[in-house]
């Protein structure tokens, strides 16, 4: 059960949020929900809170992906209430390949809550450069491998800012606040120090995760530069000020939908929903789930 303090009709109150699972794991019927104390739907997207404090560089992250692991876990734009479901291409579930020396996902990978990156929004100046349609991902450096819904406190240390088939992809560096490592890192540059190596091996996985499946490399702007904490919060701020209104109704996309706003905190949006029926039948059996391709992957760099 995660704790968070959420704000509704403007009073702020202190919410506790467990999980449920749906379908078996490593299925296109697994969907992981969320919901809060009183049993009612909630949001992973919308009605977790960002809880951004730029002063200290904190903010509320989702786990999605735990470290280690290979299957590509999202929250859903698609479905309402935004359950964390496993992404498929092309009716297939996805998974990322081991690329040596790399086992699946090198981190703990997930998003900010209450953040978007704006497709319709000209990314970087660039007027060819648009956002990828996802909440902004968050990749949690600390010690600890998390779990697929759960809810931290991270530390902001900084941004890459990949480019993944023209579209802008960033990549918020975070640490666990409770992580014993937190302390000795305020800033990206701190990472190298207390940390030697990961940033640049970081930058070489997510240049080369796709290749296995016939995509070329990842791109970066800024010639592959990391961007500090100030940077990176100041693009978490703008990808919530995108969020806010999209949940308001003020964005439109032309030929594409709109994710899924439904949610049970934020009242002045559209989407909002105060009481709900919502009954998920809780299936968490892992018996007979396929398992992910073992093979390794080598690429000079």
């Amino acid at each position: 059960m995660f704790a968070c303090l959420t704000k509704e009709a403007g009073k702020c109150s202190r919410r506790l949020f467990s999980t449920i699972q749906k379908g078996r794991k490593y299925t296109k019927e697994f969907q992981t929900y969320l919901i809060d104390d009183s049993g009612r739907p909630a949001s992973f997207f919308h009605d977790v809170p960002l809880d951004l404090n730029p002063k200290i560089s904190t903010a509320s992250m989702v786990i999605e992906i735990p470290r280690y692991s290979q299957a590509k876990f999202e929250i859903s734009k698609e479905l309402p209430w935004n359950p964390i479901t496993q992404d498929t291409k092309k009716g297939k579930l996805r998974y990322v390949n081991n690329i040596f020396p790399f086992k699946g996902y090198p981190f703990n990978y997930g998003a900010f809550p209450q953040t978007w990156e704006d497709p319709t929004f000209e990314a970087l100046g660039n007027k060819e450069l648009y956002g990828d349609d996802d909440p902004l991902d968050v990749l949690e450096l600390g010690s600890t491998v998390g779990k697929l819904g759960e809810i931290k406190t991270v530390k902001v240390l900084g941004a890459l800012a990949m480019i993944d088939e023209g579209e802008l992809d960033w990549k918020i560096i975070t640490i666990n606040l409770k992580d014993p490592m937190a302390k000795a890192l305020t800033d990206i540059n701190d990472v190298s120090t207390v940390m030697p190596g990961s940033l640049n091996a970081i930058r070489i996985w997510f240049k080369d995760y796709k290749r296995p499946t016939g995509k070329p490399e990842n791109t970066f702007a800024f010639d592959g530069r990391y961007l500090g904490r100030k940077d990176a919060v100041s693009v978490i701020e703008q990808c919530n000020k995108r969020w806010s209104a999209l949940v308001s109704g003020k964005t439109t996309l032309k030929g594409k939908k709109l994710p899924q706003i439904l949610n049970s905190t934020i009242r002045e949006s559209i989407g909002f929903r105060n009481r709900t029926e919502f009954h998920i039948e809780a299936y968490s059996s892992e018996n007979g789930v396929p398992k992910p391709d073992s093979t390794v992957f080598y690429y000079g760099n």
